[in-house]
């Protein structure tokens, strides 16, 4: 089954970081966020994947293209410039389409250009800038078990702020769990290739219009997710995700 990963936007809510690289590419303990997306997935068995590129896709592609070498050992011989790449270290198997999908396209116009890459079969899509502990077995078994369109991971919102029970003026407690605030999308979708029959064109928001006419048809499930997911839109975000890494304490990392 292949992954298909939104890597196109602009990130304007990180600009610190993604004026000068792709969101995808911003780095969680050294390594790029969509390193770790892969990595999960990679861990339940799914290595070929599919990414739609626009803003700075560029950096991607070199990323990818340069990573043999740039995590193994080598030997360049000054005088005429050949390398050698020494056969150490452990690189993963993992088969890459990077795949122009425009500047300007919309998320739904991006699905729709990757749709041809995924062989008509069965894939997943994911936003390239969250992680999560998502069960993938269990995902791709709740989605085969309805025989619908298409499957969305819900999930609880991070907490972002303490939450003050007051009597009055009186503050009579004060947490930092989280509000029970229902369920969102959490931007990790298993799909039939014919979600491309709901998708106008460029311009189209996947997660507005499409969503709302598979909804409508009866073609959209949720699998409810309890779990670890934390998306990386600020800042803050971000280091959140490093405190994590660097603790040792990353949920997502379920992967030896």
């Amino acid at each position: 089954m292949k992954v298909a990963i939104l890597a196109g936007g602009q990130g304007t809510r990180l600009a610190e970081e993604t004026e000068v690289r792709p969101k995808p590419m911003v780095e969680i303990g050294g390594r790029p966020i969509l390193w770790h997306i892969m990595r999960h997935y990679d861990h339940f068995g799914h290595s070929e994947f599919v990414i739609a590129l626009g803003y700075k896709g560029e950096m991607i592609k070199r990323y990818f293209t340069d990573y043999h070498a740039s995590i193994r050992s080598m030997r360049v011989h000054i005088g005429d410039g050949d390398v050698e790449v020494f056969e150490d270290g452990v690189v993963e198997s993992w088969t890459v389409d990077l795949i122009e999908t425009g500047r300007w396209t919309n998320t739904g116009g991006r699905v729709k250009r990757m749709i041809p890459y995924v062989d008509g079969e069965t894939f997943v899509l994911t936003h390239g800038d969250g992680v999560n502990d998502i069960d993938l077995d269990a995902l791709l078994d709740f989605h085969r078990s309805h025989g619908k369109i298409a499957t969305v991971s819900a999930v609880h919102p991070p907490p972002r702020f303490g939450q003050l029970i007051l009597e009055g003026d009186r503050i009579v407690e004060f947490t930092e769990k989280p509000l029970d605030s229902g369920w969102i999308n959490g931007g990790l979708w298993v799909l039939e290739p014919e979600v491309g029959d709901y998708i106008d064109g460029d311009d189209t928001l996947f997660e507005r219009e499409p969503m709302q006419r598979l909804a409508k048809d009866g073609e959209l499930m949720a699998y409810q997710h309890d779990g670890f997911w934390q998306p990386m839109d600020t800042l803050r975000d971000r280091r959140i995700l490093n405190d994590l890494w660097e603790g040792g304490n990353a949920p997502w990392r379920i992967w030896d």
